[in-house]
């Protein structure tokens, strides 16, 4: 199992709206210069994050910025922004295993819990970082610099 990187890049472009916020005109071509993709995957996301309540969009200046303060959001409501679960369920299982086979019509009764039980802990992990402990965390390391 892998999550996209539009998760990360989702991360990426909230970080730069409240860090360059008031300093830049913040546009998808700007945050595609800072992610280093092309502004149509910025764009594209742009709208899911935007679905999500997360930021608003202003055409006509072309600016973006965040609807919430960063404080208020976690990374689970990135992720659900942007990562959708089918069925609200981090795994799929397999359709149709054999009723005839002992694993087959067992293996649910055995895998479903332990699966619930692993998306339950990382959607709590998630749900405890903030978007403010990651702008936090770029402040430590641009001192650093």
């Amino acid at each position: 199992m892998q999550i996209s990187s539009r998760f990360t890049i989702a991360l990426h472009i909230l970080t730069a709206l409240e860090t360059f916020k008031g300093q830049f005109r913040l546009t998808s071509d700007f945050l595609a210069g800072s992610v280093q993709v092309n502004p149509v995957i910025i764009r594209n996301i742009l709208l899911q994050l935007k679905t999500a309540g997360l930021v608003q969009i202003s055409r006509g200046r072309g600016s973006i910025s965040l609807l919430k303060n960063p404080n208020d959001i976690n990374l689970f409501d990135v992720y659900k922004a942007i990562e959708p679960l089918e069925n609200e369920k981090l795994f799929n299982f397999h359709k149709n295993p054999n009723p005839n086979c002992p694993v087959g019509r067992n293996i649910h009764n055995i895998l479903d819990g332990r699966l619930s039980e692993v998306q339950q802990a990382m959607e709590n992990k998630l749900k405890a970082m903030k978007l403010s402990d990651i702008l936090n965390d770029l402040q430590k390391f641009i001192k650093k610099e």
